[in-house]
């Protein structure tokens, strides 16, 4: 991800420096905080050193030295900028740095009984097995196996030394390093943590009946997610039994664990 922000970047005429070259015309943007280009380049092109806030103040990025608040300036954006809050919140980075590829990279091996569509990134000593469909846009990382017949649809993400399982399929998705997804799993809008295993047929809900955005309770308080699809949102070490589904939106804290058939209606945390 941050390999594609940073060529986005450059192309755009940016230069990335380390912090001990920084000065007064240095962009600073935090890495958890997505900022439209247009609003970047209004904020480099300003005389002064200034703040670059949205429209309900919060800070996206700023131009000047290592305080914020010591800028001479601040200027207010109503472009498509958002700090990353909420986990969900990852989903549309990850939607918004994906939309950004342009190109196919497969460093990896991709049987010729597999179909490729779209830009794909494959990292060194990932393997595509036969009978597997990946839609771009998708990255895959080093050392990950994805199938045998297993479907991959963009905007996806998959980290290092994942395992993929038999006729899974996995959509508009980030899952972290070290995960193993068996056979047979649905994995639809959903974020996974690492070093996770999901049995054989877990499935995630992403949709509601009604057509509403989904809420999730964060701190005893419903917060609007406004998403119109949502899966899970899974924890690191967390280990699931076979045909186990979760509910839409739900969330499972890290190291929990399900037993099999289980259907997960409330959060686990």
């Amino acid at each position: 991800m941050i390999d594609l922000l940073s060529a986005e970047l450059t192309r755009a005429g940016f230069q990335l420096v380390d912090n001990s070259d920084a000065g007064e015309r240095t962009l600073r943007i935090p890495i958890d905080t997505w900022i439209e280009l247009g609003a970047l380049l209004m904020l480099g092109r300003n005389a002064k050193t200034a703040r670059l806030t949205d429209h309900s103040g919060v800070l996206l990025a700023w131009k000047g030295y290592d305080d914020a608040n010591d800028c001479e300036e601040e200027l207010r954006t109503e472009a498509q900028c958002f700090p990353i809050v909420y986990p969900w919140d990852l989903l549309r980075m990850n939607e918004e740095v994906m939309a950004l590829m342009d190109e196919t990279s497969l460093l990896g091996e991709v049987s010729p009984l597999a179909t490729i569509s779209g830009p794909v990134r494959l990292g060194l000593g990932a393997r595509i097995l036969p009978g597997t469909v990946v839609e771009g846009p998708v990255v895959i990382g080093a050392g990950t196996q994805v199938g045998p017949n297993a479907l991959i649809r963009g905007a996806t993400s998959i980290g290092a030394n994942c395992y993929i399982g038999h006729c899974a399929e996995v959509k508009n998705s980030l899952i972290f390093p070290n995960t193993y997804v068996s056979r047979h799993c649905y994995i639809g809008d959903s974020i996974i943590g690492s070093h996770v295993n999901l049995g054989a047929g877990t499935r995630t809900e992403n949709h509601r009946h009604d057509g509403r955005h989904h809420v999730s309770q964060i701190r005893g308080k419903f917060v609007d997610t406004n998403r119109l699809k949502l899966g899970a949102m899974i924890g690191d070490g967390v280990r699931t039994g076979v045909n186990t589904s979760l509910e839409a939106g739900i969330k499972i804290g890290v190291a929990r664990t399900t037993k099999p058939g289980t259907y997960v209606d409330k959060d686990l945390m």
